[in-house]
């Protein structure tokens, strides 16, 4: 089907975007049990099946490396054993998870005597747009399907193999769960015009959720008719502030850095105090690490190897080992900074000092805000979650990594004994 034509790859939307409602209200009564045993059999699938998902990926990742995809991307492309049972793992733990469908958030009373109550429910069909990771076929998947909904996935094209391979693990695990295959479905084509019928499928799509760069968020923010759950750019800081302990301050920044460049998680920018001891260990373990600094004339003079940023470096989302680094006049330097350049999405400080510690994690508008700890936890495994379909950096409905709770909403119950209202 990846030759299909514009109005036809409309045409597929549509008919994928009935059949997912048609299925959205048996989800939503589906017992714990069966979700979790759909999942729990895809993983099976997907560990019996490794091979034939490596030899998939392979196949994406020869046309990637054709393509010119840089590093990073490749990384993000690229399954191994090692990746694949973690995929495998992910399957299970969310099967594992608390089922936030019929939660009770609240109870009240009225005087009246009216009963009231807010219970989770389902979001019902959900559009995820994605780009390079494979992995997330699978975490959207499982997390749409444990929090009972219906959900239709488009990846990138850079993954379409990999992709389907792995989507296939999914309907297995549907099969041996009695569950309808049309509960997870895959855009089969790359058609440009199958992201625009998404967008637009108001009445069949509940809520679309797009996880890639910052030209695929502007473009689905731009012309969804639809409510979206966005995903902005990682522009994330580590702030070693003067009380820092040296030992933590190298560690965090180079993990926080280059542990994976190529997450929404990395550190882009490194701000460190002015009365910080010695800022120069850190420079050179993240030089001897592999990464490219820019930085201010004040970081410049500290090492030669560190090149002279641009204003354009402290508002980029490299998703490279490139990092710029700026010294600060303490914490309100540093959340001023963050304030001007951040994006809302994690930051970090590092310090022996309460106090500042405090008053960071209080005052830092970011979905994830850390002390002496790495940015790249930030992470809905790492949060407990079991997966993430994403880290939201929005205000409404979800903030920071969105699992099950962020693919619910709720409703209220009223419960009466023959009240009308006078």
């Amino acid at each position: 089907m990846n030759d299909v034509s514009p109005p036809d790859a409309v045409a597929l939307i549509d008919v994928m975007g009935h059949r997912a409602r048609a299925v959205a209200a048996e989800l939503a009564r589906t017992p714990t049990a069966t979700k979790a045993q759909a999942l729990r059999a895809a993983a099976a699938a997907l560990r019996q099946g490794a091979e034939a998902v490596l030899a998939a990926n392979a196949e994406d990742m020869a046309r990637g490396q054709a393509a010119g995809l840089s590093a990073a991307m490749l990384d993000r492309l690229k399954l191994d054993a090692g990746r694949i049972a973690g995929i495998a793992t992910a399957l299970d733990d969310v099967a594992g998870l608390a089922d936030p469908v019929g939660e009770v958030i609240s109870r009240s009373e009225r005087p009246n005597g009216l009963q009231l109550q807010r219970i989770r429910v389902p979001v019902g069909v959900i559009g995820i747009i994605y780009e390079s990771r494979p992995n997330v076929t699978a975490d959207a998947g499982a997390l749409a399907l444990m929090a009972g909904n219906a959900v239709i996935l488009r990846g990138g094209s850079e993954a379409s193999v990999s992709n389907r391979a792995i989507h296939a693990c999914l309907v297995a695990g549907l099969v041996e769960a009695g569950l309808p295959v049309d509960a997870i479905q895959l855009v089969p084509v790359a058609d440009r015009a199958a992201v625009g019928a998404l967008l637009k499928a108001a009445g069949l799509i509940d809520m679309v959720i797009p996880r890639g760069g910052k030209s695929l968020v502007a473009r689905v923010q731009a012309e969804a008719r639809v409510p979206v759950l966005a995903h902005l750019d990682g522009i994330n800081h580590v702030y070693v502030d003067a009380a820092a302990d040296p030992a933590k301050a190298l560690a965090i920044a180079v993990n926080a850095k280059m542990r994976r460049t190529g997450v929404c998680g990395a550190a882009e920018t490194l701000l460190i105090d002015r009365g910080y001891a010695d800022p120069k260990p850190i420079l050179a373990g993240l030089i001897d690490a592999g990464c490219a600094l820019r930085g201010t004339s004040e970081v410049v003079a500290l090492d030669p190897r560190v090149a002279p940023a641009s204003e354009e470096d402290w508002d980029t989302e490299y998703l490279d080992a490139i990092q710029s680094v700026a010294l600060v006049d303490g914490i309100d330097g540093a959340m001023a900074h963050i304030a001007a350049h951040g994006s809302h999405h994690t930051d970090a400080i590092v310090t022996e000092d309460a106090g500042a510690a405090e008053r960071f994690l209080a005052d830092v508008d970011s979905a994830i805000v850390l002390w002496n700890a790495s940015t790249q936890f930030a992470d809905g495994g790492e949060f407990g979650l079991g997966a993430e379909i994403g880290i939201s950096t929005g205000r409404l409905h979800a903030r920071g990594p969105v699992a099950l709770e962020g693919l619910t909403t709720y409703k209220w119950q009223v419960r009466g004994s023959g009240q009308v209202r006078p």
